[in-house]
């Protein structure tokens, strides 16, 4: 048989892959692209809005000092946008090869400008109804708005795309848009409730002095408060960011869900107490003066307890590891409270005893230091649990040992640093004692911070010291076999991720299986959490890969690094 016939007999052969596919070039040509694009896209919907802003001002506006403006507006909308559609075009068409669609240029360019776009829209066209409510009509910001509410609509209609939306970073979009929903209603939650409860302390004729009605902020913030619900509803239950157990959405919740709302209501609660002593041991102060801040403090307390208890719930449920770093990060909360209270009534007692003629602003002083640490101090009790025996497993969890480094190590920075003004403060005395001014008067502030960083370096290191020691005696400071697990399965898997978790001491990452996927033969589910334990025995990986589904055992794959 000749070379000719062989080449005719033979089955075609598969087209070869595109050179740039997964390649350095491929990356490059992608970044490149991909940056263009939001550029292009930026630059139209600010021409576009610019010119609609034109079209719903009243008047002739071209003839003072307009003309400028609208070629700029004319260049970017007549440039910009042809342009940007044609990128988008070339874009779109790519997007049918998988590799375009599993590029992480591709899903970091949507979850961008969506997150731009829905931050941009929402700003407008609130900023555009609350001058609306003040009987001023604001064109700028209602095209600003409307355009990009459209560029919003357009992105998230990729997203969804059935068939071209990213499998990278494809959840980027719900879990940012959850965080911004939820910081803009509570911050609309606050002012609405604060101005209201200041209405009701001090009386509408306080706000009025102001130069505006008592319920124009009650309002204003409903308003905010009720646009950032809808936005954090859609994304938190519609797009499903309350089940997303990515990193991602992990930090979200424990930074903004439980970490922000508990500063907020700590915050709240804190100012509270601080007005109630104030109004009790310091009646140098007019009460309406010393009143003002309750109604926020009060509105923030509510609120920030209200989405504390939500997130704190759901880290709970989620695995030991989310679990530990909600209570430690309320354990931080409380122990920096704690801290600058001890530091501020140090500075307060200091000041008393050098200018006893200066009583109203000392005490009040010692009462906000007293307000901060009776806040800070039990929920720093609470959360850390000082008197209790710690269990050796605990001991050596990553993030226990993680958080003790992160507070002595802080706190010994914070404490050379006003160790070094207190240092400067002493020699500038000692080089001009006629200046007139006490020395004690001139260290008190930094000193406190320095007794109050020093306390707190001491506790953990010692801590820190003793956990080294439990951990060398019972034998777990070995290196972990296995650094992340990624598991592969059907249904609640978040027992199966805790029992991996907690035996393995790995990083747990859960990919959901599609309900209509079939299962690879050989790979099973496991209804028993000891079989995957037992799979995952002897093996020492950066990276393993865990499959179940419905059938045979797990399987268990080792990744290369």
């Amino acid at each position: 048989m000749t070379g000719m016939d062989a080449a005719a007999t033979s089955p075609a052969r598969a087209p070869s892959p595109s050179p740039t596919t997964g390649t350095t070039q491929g990356t490059v040509r992608r970044l490149i692209v991909y940056t263009l694009l939001f550029a292009l896209v930026t630059i139209a919907a600010v021409g576009i809005a610019g010119l609609l802003a034109r079209l719903l001002e009243l008047g002739d506006r071209l003839a003072v000092g307009g003309v400028a403006d609208l070629a700029l507006s004319l260049a970017f909308a007549l440039i910009g946008g042809p342009l940007a559609a044609l990128l988008w075009w070339v874009v779109w068409r790519r997007l049918r090869e998988p590799a375009e669609r599993e590029a992480l240029a591709w899903g970091l360019y949507l979850a961008t400008m969506y997150t731009v776009a829905l931050i941009v829209a929402t700003s407008a066209l609130l900023g555009t109804a609350m001058a609306g409510l003040d009987r001023e009509w604001r064109p700028s910001g209602f095209a600003t708005g409307l355009v990009w509410a459209a560029v919003w609509i357009w992105h998230r209609w990729m997203w969804r795309h059935p068939v071209k939306r990213p499998e990278r970073l494809a959840t980027v979009p719900a879990v940012a848009g959850s965080v911004y929903g939820l910081i803009i209603a509570v911050a609309g939650a606050v002012n609405a409730l604060g101005s209201l409860f200041d209405t009701a302390i001090r009386g509408a004729s306080a706000q009025a002095l102001a130069g505006s009605p008592w319920w124009q902020g009650v309002v204003d913030g409903l308003v905010w408060a009720v646009v950032g619900a809808v936005i954090w509803w859609w994304h938190w239950y519609r797009d499903g960011a309350k089940r997303l157990t990515t990193g991602l959405a992990a930090v979200a919740l424990i930074v903004v869900g439980v970490m922000g709302s508990g500063i907020l209501m700590l915050g709240g609660v804190g100012t509270a107490l601080d007005v109630g002593l104030r109004l009790a041991f310091d009646p140098a102060d007019p009460a309406a003066q010393v009143l003002r801040p309750l109604g926020v403090a009060l509105a923030a307390a509510l609120v920030g307890a209200v989405v504390w208890v939500h997130h704190r719930g759901i880290a709970v449920e989620r695995s030991d590891g989310t679990r530990r770093a909600s209570a430690l990060v309320m354990s931080a909360i409380g122990l920096a409270a704690a801290a600058s209270g001890i530091g501020v009534v140090l500075n307060a007692v200091l000041a008393a005893l050098v200018s006893p003629l200066a009583a109203s602003g000392t005490r009040a002083l010692l009462l906000g230091g007293i307000s901060a640490l009776a806040v800070g101090g039990p929920t720093w009790w609470l959360s850390w649990r000082p008197t209790r025996r710690v269990k050796p497993e605990e001991i050596a969890q990553t993030s226990r040992r993680v958080y003790l480094v992160a507070v002595f190590g802080v706190s010994a920075v914070v404490a050379l640093i006003a160790l070094l003004v207190v240092a400067y403060r002493l020699f500038e005395f000692g080089l001009d004692a006629g200046s007139g001014a006490s020395l004690v008067d001139q260290v008190r502030a930094p000193l406190g911070v320095l007794v109050a960083t020093a306390l707190v370096f001491a506790y953990h290191f010692a801590v820190w010291r003793r956990d080294r020691a439990v951990i060398a005696a019972e034998g777990l400071g070995t290196e972990r076999r296995i650094g992340r697990v990624i598991l592969v399965a059907a249904g609640d898997a978040a027992p199966l991720e805790r029992e991996i978790e907690r035996v393995t001491g790995a990083s747990v990452t859960v990919w959901q299986r599609a309900a209509d996927e079939p299962a690879p033969a050989g790979v099973g589910s496991v209804t028993d959490a000891a079989a995957v334990v037992a799979a995952l025995d002897g093996v020492t990986a950066k990276r393993v890969l865990v499959v179940t589904g419905p059938g045979d055992p797990a399987q268990v794959i080792a990744l290369a690094d």
